[in-house]
């Protein structure tokens, strides 16, 4: 899977028809990429989940927003991700829960964000079936982040995540999961690692873009 030479970054309408074009409403990646959740949902039903992917232009070049969680959160200490969490009772949107969950973690106002589309649903060997919401933000932007939830709010910008140069896919086997699974790697970026669920996001994302080459794999 490799780089596909871009002569300019997409533009916002460009991005909108591609995240059309790739949308399947109800299907689902798990985490290591391979279509379909039978492996993990077997035993666990998955629960409700959306995940917003702030992105912004940056001169010509896009950047997409994502915060490194504190290490007294109740999940995922320390790690990176995008604003995001399980859904609200009364939410019958995944933009509901991606915009109120980045307020409250980023002070991210929804009026500021302008929804492009949607990624096809992932599920997370946490049993979680999540959405990703990708929308355009103003930038520069005065970020209020959640003291509880998270210890650094910052950006990396697409194409330096699309060069297959900058990551590395790994065997991991979580504990109580009978097999392994291909986890994405980034090499550090302004000291920050992006890894495993956020990295595949992201991975999702720029195939959407035509960033990066599909992937072939499946499950039998």
């Amino acid at each position: 899977m490799g780089h596909l030479e871009m002569t300019e970054p997409l533009s916002e309408v460009e991005i909108v028809q591609r995240l059309r074009l790739a949308y399947r409403p109800g299907s689902e990646l798990t985490t290591d990429g391979y279509a379909g959740s039978a492996i993990l949902a077997s035993e666990n039903s998955l629960k409700c989940a959306a995940v917003l992917i702030p992105m912004f232009r940056k001169g010509p070049d896009w950047h997409l927003i994502f915060t490194r969680r504190t290490d007294t959160v109740e999940s995922h200490k320390g790690q990176v991700s995008f604003p995001g969490g399980g859904c609200d009772q009364n939410e019958t949107q995944a933009e509901q829960t991606a915009l109120r969950e980045a307020q409250e973690e980023i002070g991210l106002d929804p009026r500021d964000v302008q929804i492009l589309g949607r990624l096809n649903d992932v599920a997370t060997i946490t049993h979680y079936r999540v959405t990703p919401v990708i929308g355009i933000i103003p930038w520069p932007y005065q970020f209020q982040q959640s003291q509880n939830e998270v210890s650094r709010v910052f950006s990396i910008p697409l194409d330096w995540m699309a060069q297959n140069s900058n990551w590395d896919e790994f065997d991991f086997t979580p504990e109580g999961i009978h097999r392994a699974f291909p986890v994405v790697t980034y090499h550090p970026y302004d000291g920050e690692i992006l890894w495993g669920a956020s990295a595949r996001i992201t991975h999702n994302f720029l195939e959407v873009l035509g960033m990066i080459h599909q992937k072939s794999n499946s499950v039998d």
